[in-house]
């Protein structure tokens, strides 16, 4: 089976795995829709959820790959010549640059979970100011 033509794009609800051909299971929302009076996107409530999902999860698996990164840091020598001693040390090396990248990564991913969080914030907020302007209205016909 062959890769999909064209360059990846980033859609909800997608797995990696999908892009090899197993069916797509999208989970909701609409990944924003363009904002006509200025720069942004807008997203509904569901895609807030979703994103806020997708990058706690991609947090959480910098974390697991975090844990592998710290035994390629500790890297031993097999042996005890000078070939598997220096090999060890610029392994131990890669392993070091591999968990500060990583560390970087998962700050990253936590900080968009919080960013989208704060506007599920503001989406209960708008949605409350909402209910309470509509509650004012009078009721029945007039």
């Amino acid at each position: 089976m062959g890769m999909p033509d064209g360059s990846p794009t980033y859609e909800p609800g997608i797995r990696w795995n999908d892009a090899l051909g197993i069916v797509a299971r999208p989970t909701g929302g609409s990944y924003g829709t363009p904002v006509t009076e200025g720069a942004g996107f807008k997203y509904d409530e569901a895609t807030l959820h979703e994103l806020v999902k997708e990058w706690t999860d991609l947090a959480k698996e910098y974390v697991a790959d975090l844990n592998d990164a710290r035994r390629i840091a500790k890297a031993q020598p097999p042996g005890q010549e000078y070939a598997s001693g220096d090999n060890a040390g610029v392994t131990r090396q890669s392993g070091s640059a591999l968990m500060e990248t990583l560390d970087q990564r998962i700050t990253y991913c936590q900080n968009m979970a919080a960013k989208y969080i704060a506007a599920l914030g503001k989406y209960a907020t708008a949605e409350d100011h909402a209910v309470t302007v509509i509650n004012q209205q009078p009721k029945g016909i007039a």
